[in-house]
């Protein structure tokens, strides 16, 4: 098949993606030709309207580590439309996880070239815009989302997202699966709840966001995006995975001026096993690239499952403009030119007392969302929201969470509900 080149060294225009292999009844080698072929010009068979010139256009196997079953391919630029984030995807991650000759096949990493980074837009504000419209230099950022995630109605919403920005919060979201339902229409729960964030910010002076979530079918999703900026919003949620990259890609496009926050939900689907699917960094670069301005990239301190490294990995993908190779951990160069880096955002299962842990871990350019740990809180959200941000001066301030307790009542209180 000649498409195992070992001895290619791509070129600085060549798409390249890393995958862990597992061939079935096959070597290592033999598996490589198929999705090489498969994932860029061949076929399972020969054909007659192959050309030597289209075959120069194929993949190229230029690495392979049979003991860790891992190879690297690159691919022509030519061979992807620039700008079309599904098409590219339909290409290198498509039918090559349903061929019989693989057992298992994960995409661990994708390399874009400048010129095809080029073609997309990346986050209109990013971290520096974010904090920008906030005013908040350089403390983590805090925020919620309302509880119970469904069944509140829109009024009942309004009043807990008040509470919450009264306690310190900085942001809050609507939970990923809150969306137009009876007890909680959508327009209305909006109106509210900025109304809610304008009052607010004139009590405690200080600026606030409100992330309302519309994700549904693209035309609505832009209706509802209008909806937001209208009224005042001035940040819009999206559920990345399940709206898919298209409709990512179409909301980014239209421009609104208002940052995106990506939400993962169903992420695991493609990134939990760690012998077959999509890893979370291609997820975080992917959505880096088309231009969101914070995404979640889990913890390795809470409720959701995610190690420690992998957390790290993603929040490096997505905050810095350089990434070096790292072949222990499954890492391709990446060079981000001019594309802006986006927030990361912590979040499941978080409560007061993980803040020191994870500020140590991924640093002060993060945004710690917590529901359950403040709403939880033995006096309600208000308290839940103020012990939040007291943990959070506490670690500015470079002094222990007990410390600090000791003279701020609500922190004590989330210590105690939560050793």
């Amino acid at each position: 098949m000649g498409y195992v080149q070992l001895g290619y060294r791509p070129k600085e225009t060549d798409v390249i993606c890393y995958f862990y292999v597992e061939p079935s009844g096959m070597s290592l080698e033999k598996a490589s030709e198929h999705i090489a072929a498969e994932s860029s010009i061949g076929t399972w068979t020969d054909v007659r309207t192959m050309s030597p010139e289209i075959r120069k256009k194929g993949a190229k196997v230029f690495f392979i580590d049979k003991k860790n079953h891992e190879i690297k391919i690159a691919y022509p630029l030519e061979l992807f439309e620039k700008g079309n984030m599904p098409s590219i995807l339909s290409g290198v991650a498509g039918n090559i996880f349903g061929m019989k000759v693989i057992k298992n096949l994960r995409l661990q990493d994708i390399h874009f070239p400048g010129e095809l980074i080029k073609s997309f837009k990346g986050p209109e504000f990013g971290i520096n815009g974010i904090r920008n419209i906030l005013k908040i230099k350089e403390r983590p950022l805090l925020g919620t989302i309302i509880k119970p995630k469904l069944g509140l109605p829109p009024e009942k919403h309004a009043s807990v997202a008040f509470d919450a920005w009264i306690g310190g919060c900085d942001i809050v979201k609507d939970d990923e699966n809150l969306s137009n339902q009876d007890f909680n229409q959508f327009r209305k729960r909006v109106i509210l709840t900025l109304k809610a964030k304008e009052k607010a910010e004139k009590i405690t002076g200080e600026k606030k966001a409100y992330l309302p979530n519309i994700t549904a079918e693209t035309i609505e999703m832009l209706k509802r995006a209008e909806f937001v900026r209208a009224h005042g919003g001035n940040f819009l949620m999206i559920d990345i995975i399940t709206l898919g990259w298209s409709a990512v890609q179409t909301i980014r496009n239209a421009d609104f001026k208002l940052p995106l926050h990506a939400h993962r939900a169903g992420h695991a689907a493609l990134t939990r096993n760690k012998r077959h699917g999509i890893s979370m960094l291609t997820i975080a670069k992917i959505a880096r690239l088309i231009g969101v301005d914070s995404l979640h990239i889990g913890t390795a301190v809470g409720k959701m499952e995610g190690p420690k490294e992998e957390i790290e990995e993603a929040e490096e993908e997505i905050e810095k403009q350089l990434i070096n190779e790292n072949k222990k951990e499954h890492i391709l160069e990446q060079k981000w030119y001019n594309v802006k880096p986006t927030f990361a955002v912590c979040s499941g299962g978080l409560h007061p007392a993980l803040i020191p842990e994870l500020v140590k871990m991924l640093g002060k350019d993060i945004i710690i969302q917590m529901g359950g740990g403040i709403h939880g809180h033995p006096s309600g959200t208000l308290s839940g929201a103020k012990a939040a941000r007291q943990a959070i001066d506490s670690v500015m301030q470079k002094k222990s969470l007990k410390e600090y307790a000791k003279t701020h009542h609500e922190l004590d209180q989330a210590l105690k509900q939560w050793k």
